[in-house]
Order: C-alpha cells, then sequence, then structure tokens
C-alpha cells in the first residue's frame, strides 16, 4: 500500500515539475506563444529572436532551477540526518560564509587591479573564489573531524565559523567601495539567470557528482538514524560515511552558491516536506522525493519570479525562496509541534 502510494507521488511531482519548466519557458518579458516554443523545443523554429530567447535564456534558467533545487535539498537532508537536527541546512557547515568571504575578497581586491564589474574575468573569478572559499572551509571541518567524534561539536564548530566570517565580510563590506558593495549585494541576493551554457557545462558534473555520492551514501543514512553508537556497533564506518556526505555537500551546496549565490530555505524545508509527504523515514525515497521537491520548488520560484517581473527586472531568486519558504517552515515546525 505504502509503495503504491510512492508510485503515485513520485508520478505527480514528476508531472508537475514537467508542466511547471513548460510554464517557465513560456514567461518572460517577451510574449512567445505555446506552438512557437514548442517549434524551437523540437527544431522546427525559423524564427532568430525566439530560439535565442528560448535556447539561450529561458532553457538554461530552467536547468539551473531544477539541478539547484535538487542540489540544495539533497544536502539539507544529509545534514540533518548527519547532525540529527531538524533545523540543520546545506550551509551548517559553514560552506556559504566561505563562499560569501571569497566573493567578498575579489570583489574588493579585483578592481584595485583594474578588473572591471561585470568583465569575462571577473564573472569566472567570481564563481572560482566560491567555490575556493565553500571547499576551504569544508576542508578545515573534515580535518577536525578526524580528531572531535562527537558530531554536535563539529556541528558547533561550523556555525561559530559561519559567524566570525559574516563578522570579518561585514568589516570587508564596510571598507568597500561603492561599485565593489554593490557588486557583492547583488552576487547575495542569488540568481538563475545569470548562468550561462558554457557555466552548465561545469555546474551540472559537478552537481551530477555530488548526487553520486549522496546515493553511495543511503545506506549509511539510514544507519545514522540510529545514532553514531549503535551505527558503529552494526559495522558502520562513521568516519569514512563523514567523509562522503561532507565532500557530498560541498558539491552540491557550494557549487549552487558559487554559480548562483547563496540560496536560503530549499535545503532547510524541503527534506521536511518529503518526510510529511511520503511519510517515511527511509533515504531511499528521501532522497528521490527530496531532488524532485527541491527541482519543483526552484523552478516554482522562477515561475513566480517570472510572473511578477516588470519590464526588464526580475526579483530576485532570494526574495522568492523566502516568501514561499516561511509559511511552509513554519508549518512543518508546528505540525511537527502537535505530533509530539
Amino acid at each position: 500500500m505504502q509503495r503504491r502510494l510512492h508510485i503515485t507521488l513520485f508520478t505527480l511531482l514528476t508531472v508537475l515539475l514537467i508542466v511547471a519548466a513548460f510554464g517557465d519557458l513560456l514567461l518572460g518579458t517577451t510574449h512567445i506563444s505555446i506552438d512557437e516554443v514548442w517549434a524551437v523545443l523540437v527544431g522546427e523554429s525559423t524564427n532568430a529572436n525566439y530560439i535565442k530567447i528560448v535556447s539561450d535564456l529561458r532553457l538554461p534558467k530552467i536547468i539551473v532551477a531544477i539541478l539547484s533545487g535538487v542540489a540544495l535539498s539533497v544536502s539539507g537532508l544529509q545534514m540533518q540526518t548527519l547532525f540529527r537536527n531538524p533545523l540543520a541546512g546545506p550551509y551548517v557547515l559553514g560552506i556559504n560564509s566561505g563562499a560569501s568571504l571569497g566573493v567578498a575578497l575579489f570583489t574588493l581586491a579585483m578592481p584595485m587591479f583594474g578588473v572591471a564589474q561585470g568583465s569575462l574575468l571577473m564573472r569566472l573569478g567570481l564563481t572560482g573564489v566560491a567555490w575556493i572559499g565553500s571547499a576551504a572551509i569544508l576542508t578545515l571541518i573534515m580535518a577536525l573531524s578526524r580528531k572531535i567524534k562527537n558530531i554536535n561539536v563539529i556541528l558547533i564548530i561550523g556555525m561559530m565559523l559561519g559567524s566570525a566570517i559574516s563578522a570579518i565580510v561585514g568589516v570587508l563590506q564596510y571598507l568597500g567601495s561603492e561599485e565593489s558593495l554593490k557588486a557583492f549585494v547583488v552576487w547575495t541576493m542569488g540568481s538563475l539567470s545569470t548562468v550561462t551554457r558554457g557555466d552548465i557545462a561545469i555546474f551540472a558534473p559537478a552537481v551530477v557528482l555530488g548526487l553520486v555520492l549522496s546515493v553511495v551514501a543511503i545506506k549509511p543514512l539510514n544507519m545514522l538514524l540510529l545514532g553514531e553508537n549503535n551505527a558503529r556497533t552494526i559495522g558502520l564506518n562513521v568516519g569514512r560515511s563523514r567523509l562522503i556526505l561532507f565532500l557530498s555537500t560541498t558539491l552540491l551546496a557550494g557549487s549552487v552558491t558559487a554559480f548562483c549565490g547563496p540560496i536560503g530555505f530549499i535545503g532547510l524545508a524541503m527534506p521536511h516536506l518529503a518526510r510529511l509527504t511520503f511519510r517515511t523515514a527511509d533515504h531511499r525515497v528521501l532522497v528521490p522525493a527530496s531532488m524532485l521537491l527541491g527541482a519543483l520548488s526552484m523552478v516554482l520560484c522562477s515561475l513566480v519570479a517570472d510572473c511578477v517581473a516588470h519590464s526588464s527586472v526580475v526579483l530576485p531568486v532570494n526574495t522568492i525562496t523566502a516568501l514561499l519558504g516561511v509559511p511552509i517552515i513554519i508549518f512543518v515546525v508546528v505540525r511537527n509541534r502537535h505530533r509530539q
């Protein structure tokens, strides 16, 4: 009975994702009919403008939305299970803060060397330093985890590192120029539309590799539900499992942060929605369920942003995720509280 329910839910979510993605292809500052969009997708369109808009602008944005939603939701699920903390998200280890520090340093330093804001070097540099910053923090956390066995201590250290880095970023913002501050603030708002086809060629493999690691970690995640001590007694190599989960989280959340900026809510709320919707704690179900819910939520956020877009201005994705996410998180917290 439960398996039939899961199959039904997976089918429904897949259909909703396809419908939402196609709907997002139709929306934008330029009106394009359904027939014209379909003609572009199947390669039968002769309108160069429509081909450029759909193939080079709207389709990459949808792909990025799906990849981002999948990556953030799965990394959030992993962190919540590993730390046994319902409020743990993909950035709990300081990944977001590390990326922010790298971007803050880069946007303040590059103008001093004559690199203009918005140039190709600046665009590539922002992505690179965000990734490096995320990886640097994770490397530090992994080094500490070899000596610290208590996972809660690692959680606290990650949070403290994030707070310290946020303070440094605040100082850099205070000292920065108006132009560099604007570039940094724009990055922190998050964006799906700034990721190009060339970026996707790097972004997608990184996310896929992170997802492969998350699939490898499904059995360890189920064992960790019993607690680390109990998991050890039944043969789990906790140290190796932590390493796999940390690497997966860095590839997933770190890549999203590097290419799209820090996107909140998805990684925190979607795992809870997956548990509530599918009524299971089995990660063999929760991992694909979180993927679908994360992808659907990000595509819907993109859809809402396009619906309220005015002229050539599109609302930052973080604005939409926050507006949609807060009610969901409150609902999850209240419902869980009543169940206890």
